[in-house]
């Protein structure tokens, strides 16, 4: 359970109708089975002691004798054990039969929470044998204890910090207000469904959608597990469709007609993260809401989900190509606009041979086409100096030539020679000096080629190069209008990829691809045997791994060392730990430090849930100490000796 991940299971036993004596061996064998695999939150289907399917055998007094007999079994089996266990039963209480679910822990039975919503339509006639749950908890005797019987109740995990689970059963989570809408409003960050749903043509997906849905609008894991093989197939079918989704992400599904356990591990922490960001998501605290307190004992979850390596870019072909044609089509919306409201006609951009200049200059291209502009009122100017490249130079020209841009060339050596004159910088020193000046001068020329022009500068640098400060400042850090701000370097290779597979003209095409194979560079400083000499990931460190902090630092809010634990596991193979350490270390150093840089950025369109504009999702002081982050790092460095034992 550290860092928040809770293991939990939905498991669909092999029942027998009726047999309540058998159904609870079954149910101790996979309490057994899914306790050893760590799971300490454990859903079975509605009414799984009896069978959902037993129909009017509900209303015989030695069936429902048998299901409390083998309820006080199943949870004395519990006892011991590191888990908390939710059970299906008919139950009887003053006179009346209800469809209950029974949270059982450490050989107790915690709470009892009936069904609110009795379906009687279509295939369903539970309202012959079942009556409405009470919402406001009562106590009813059970095994000589007092015991809280209603559907307003929360169980939660006292020693765990945010782990409170509501429970509602089968109907419940398909009408307009749900229970569990109402148990997430009262502080629960999981929700159980114990549920008994047949197959029919189409139903899975629906089902599925529902369960997503619902854990996405409750900012809370779902936890759905039902009925399968063994319930009566008189006129109906159980698949045991079991699912565990975390807000709208479904973790495990399992296989239809086939009963099995699934496992899921719920990032609680996460979720609470979520709950704080979105102030929409109004607790209300309900009084009459019971809480019912459980203890279990903290272990280091074996962690089953995985992570992304790339979570800014979807692994799916099909959906990376969509989201691919969504950013470009948001950045050159968002750059149409600029020109219809300032009148420009006219845009300058300077061109690399990179991958953030061609993105930049793609953008401009459809932004340009959108508005009926001509492409020659685009003038990419590459300004080579003392780091360009034959093949970085030779590719901006064939870009801009391609595309029917105007290309303007100017070469800034004998510039920037006389300004390092001027200020008495040595030209043999290749310090930030040398680098940077060569930056600002690129800037100048482009913005009085702009007031020459009467228009607009085109920004290039994207997002990952602005958590990092990888840009200098007043030099290319500043723009007209940014269109990349949004758009982290990992995502950017496969936005340039996409264009140069949907386009038509295969020599953009090849130009293209040649710009995806060319090394990450700035090109300050003097190449070696006409190569470039200056990578920006020997610097700064890989990008796949930056974007990957700064996805987890800024959209779920972990800390540094939860941030390391996934990335280990993420890139085993790939990067050694000590390499992981190293390069989290830079991150956090220079995403503090380079606060300053984003306080002022040039406005430039978010296309995805993760942006640095001072004016939207970062409201970050530029002063702010990084010395508590820096510190959770420093400490994995001095003490995580990595163990081949040891538990990702």
């Amino acid at each position: 359970m550290k860092h928040g991940f809770i293991k939990a299971a939905a498991i669909t036993p092999d029942l027998k109708v009726a047999d309540p004596v058998y159904n609870s061996q079954v149910i101790c064998q996979k309490i057994e089975e899914a306790e050893k695999e760590g799971a300490v939150l454990l859903v079975f289907p509605e009414l799984c002691i009896s069978g959902y399917t037993c129909h009017d055998l509900f209303l015989q007094e030695t069936l429902l004798v048998a299901c409390k007999e083998q309820l006080q079994k199943i949870a004395g089996f519990t006892r011991g054990k590191n888990c908390i266990a939710f059970v299906g039963l008919p139950l009887e209480k003053d006179g009346k039969l209800y469809n209950v679910a029974a949270a059982l822990h450490d050989g107790e039975v915690l709470a009892l929470i009936p069904k609110t919503w009795i379906p009687s339509y279509g295939e369903f006639y539970e309202t012959r044998h079942f009556q409405r749950g009470n919402e406001t908890p009562v106590f009813v005797e059970l095994f000589e204890k007092q015991v809280p019987f209603g559907t307003h109740i929360l169980l939660t995990a006292e020693n765990i910090g945010g782990f409170t689970i509501g429970c509602e059963i089968c109907e419940d989570m398909w009408v307009p207000a749900s229970p569990g809408q109402s148990a997430a409003l009262a502080g629960a960050t999981v929700i159980v469904n114990l549920s008994a749903s047949n197959e029919t043509i189409g139903k899975e997906a629906y089902r599925r959608l529902l369960v997503r849905s619902e854990s996405a609008r409750f900012l809370a894991g779902y936890i759905y597990a039902s009925a399968g093989e063994g319930e009566s197939t008189q006129d109906l079918v159980f698949g045991g469709h079991d699912l565990i989704t975390e807000n709208g992400t479904v973790l495990a599904e399992s296989r239809r007609f086939q009963n099995e356990i699934i496992y899921g591990d719920i990032d609680i922490h996460r979720l609470s993260m979520e709950r704080r960001r979105m102030n929409t998501f109004a607790l209300e605290k309900s009084s009459d809401y019971l809480t019912v307190g459980f203890w279990l004992k903290i272990e280091e979850t074996r962690l089953t989900r995985s992570f992304a390596r790339q979570p800014f870019v979807p692994s799916d072909r099909k959906e990376r190509e969509e989201r691919c044609n969504e950013i470009l089509m948001i950045q050159s919306m968002g750059l149409k606009k600029r020109f219809a409201h300032t009148g420009c006609q006219k845009a300058v951009i300077g061109i690399s041979g990179g991958l953030d200049s061609t993105l930049a200059l793609l953008v401009t291209v459809r932004a340009f086409d959108m508005l009926g502009l001509p492409r020659g009122n685009i003038y990419a100017v590459t300004m080579p100096c003392f780091g360009t490249t034959d093949r970085t130079y030779d590719n901006a020209c064939k870009l801009t030539k391609t595309l029917g841009a105007t290309l303007e060339e100017i070469d800034i050596k004998e510039a920037v020679t006389i300004h390092f004159r001027d200020i008495r910088q040595d030209m043999e020193n290749h310090n930030v000096t040398y680098e940077n000046g060569q930056a600002r001068e690129r800037t100048q020329i482009l913005m009085d080629i702009a007031n020459r022009e009467n228009a607009l500068v085109i920004g290039t640098g994207d997002m990952s190069e602005l958590a990092l400060g990888w840009a200098t400042y007043n030099g290319d850090h500043m723009s007209m209008y940014g269109v990349n701000a949004g758009v982290p370097k990992t995502l950017v290779r496969h936005l340039v990829a996409y264009y140069a597979d949907t386009c038509e003209n295969e020599t953009l095409s090849a130009v293209l691809r040649d710009v995806l194979d060319t090394p990450v560079s700035p090109e300050l400083l003097p190449p070696v045997e006409g190569k470039i000499s200056q990578k920006t990931e020997d610097l700064v460190g890989p990008y796949e791994l930056h974007d990957f902090f700064l996805y987890y630092m800024l959209r779920c809010g972990f800390e540094p060392e939860k941030i390391y634990r996934i990335a280990r596991k993420t890139f085993t193979g790939v990067y050694e730990d000590e390499v992981i350490l190293k390069w989290l270390k830079t991150f956090y150093r220079r995403f503090f430090a380079q606060q300053f840089k984003r306080s002022c950025l040039p406005d430039g369109p978010k296309v995805g849930s993760v942006a640095l504009s001072p004016r939207g999702d970062l409201r970050m002081p530029s002063d702010a100490s990084a010395a508590c982050w820096l510190a959770e790092v420093e400490k994995l460095q001095q003490t995580c000796k990595i163990k081949e034992n040891d538990i990702l």
